[in-house]
């Protein structure tokens, strides 16, 4: 389903020519951001066969050096940059991964897009509709492809089942239902206890099973209403603004309703992630891969190629393949990603106005 919103007026700078890859046909890659995520994403690019480390960059010097370090110990040899336009100026970079807060992935990403790189960009897309739009009208405009950080397609188990799905193994598809309960946040990360700069829980962390749920469905949903709140971690840490708690129902065409649950003071025991989708004739669970078919008892688990590889792994080899063989749209291409993102801000605006929210209001 291609999302427009006609209302939109953002003109994007002219692409750059991309960047001369090196010699031996290695793509040069440049990491913005490497603190938790980024530097999780380079462990992982260092075991993809054919990209160079060449850059890396945080506002941070204690991690960007670390990075660096990181880097060299499997061979490579990055420059080290604190400002990331610096790094964009950089000629053997023709790649970047951005893994910064999210309030700050517009302004990153259609500078590099400007520039000519092609761009793995960590979800959420960005932090309002109105910034996801101007990243994909960038996008459109660039010499270079997007990819966004929702790795969990290429999870092998649910890649499995979404592919069952699609193929009508569970019929018709009737419900879905999904919960991610566990404790909270790591403290030592701030930014993500403030809601102005990751959008809050149901945008910056749950987007992932939000993003799922709407592929199985294939189509955006019409409506959404919530509750939310901070229950228990009032002002923890201080300053708080992010719910440790809410609740979702979103309705989508033909009478398909997604029930989603997030809690973040679950005891250990009760402590899991679940996403079901319901057909005419049986259920799947995504994450396992199993479907159990109304008529019989039991699970049968589904066929999964390459089952145990790390799906981050998978999203960021796929995305380092395509920017050198070509502009194929990504599984989680710039619409996809669109989409998946209005769905968790639709949510959002749901729960802070206490209220029904239409597909129309977010995506217009």
């Amino acid at each position: 389903m291609a999302i427009t919103r006609r209302s939109f007026v953002g003109a994007a700078a002219a692409p750059a020519l991309l960047g001369v890859q090196s010699p031996n046909g290695a793509i040069g890659v440049g990491f913005i951001g490497v603190g938790n995520r980024g530097s999780y994403l380079l462990r992982h690019t260092l075991d993809v066969a054919g990209v160079r480390v060449a850059a890396v960059c945080d506002v941070r010097e204690d991690r960007a050096q670390a990075a660096a370090e990181q880097a060299s110990g499997k061979g490579h040899s990055p420059q080290v940059y604190f400002q990331y336009r610096k790094l964009l100026e950089a000629k053997d970079v023709d790649a970047v991964v951005i893994a910064t807060p999210t309030d700050t992935h517009r302004e990153i990403a259609v500078a590099a897009l400007a520039a000519g790189k092609h761009v793995y960009l960590e979800k959420p897309m960005a932090l309002t509709p109105e910034q996801s739009l101007a990243i994909v009208t960038a996008s459109k405009a660039a010499e270079g492809i997007l990819q966004v950080g929702f790795q969990l397609r290429f999870d092998p188990r649910r890649r499995a089942a979404m592919e069952f799905i699609h193929g009508g193994g569970i019929g018709k598809i009737l419900f879905l239902q999904g919960y991610r309960h566990g404790g909270d946040l790591p403290r030592n990360t701030p930014w993500y206890f403030d809601r102005t700069v990751g959008g809050d829980n149901i945008v910056e962390q749950a987007c992932h099973i939000l993003d799922l749920m709407t592929w199985a469905v294939d189509r955006a949903p019409a409506r959404v209403f919530g509750s939310g709140g901070i229950n228990l971690y009032h002002d923890i840490p201080p300053g708080r603004t992010t719910m440790d708690n809410y609740a979702v129902i979103y309705e989508y065409p033909g009478d398909v309703r997604l029930v989603f649950s997030h809690i973040y003071f679950d005891p250990p025991g009760f402590t899991g992630i679940q996403e079901r989708v319901f057909g005419s004739v049986g259920a799947v669970d995504l994450a396992r891969a199993e479907f159990y078919e109304r008529a019989n008892r039991g699970a049968v688990k589904l066929e999964v190629p390459d089952e145990g590889a790390n799906s981050t792994f998978l999203s960021l080899k796929d995305f380092y393949e395509n920017a050198r063989a070509g502009r194929r749209p990504p599984v989680n291409h710039a619409d996809s990603a669109l989409r998946s993102t209005l769905v968790a801000m639709m949510g959002r605006k749901a729960i802070y106005e206490r209220r029904v929210v239409t597909w129309d209001e977010i995506a217009r």
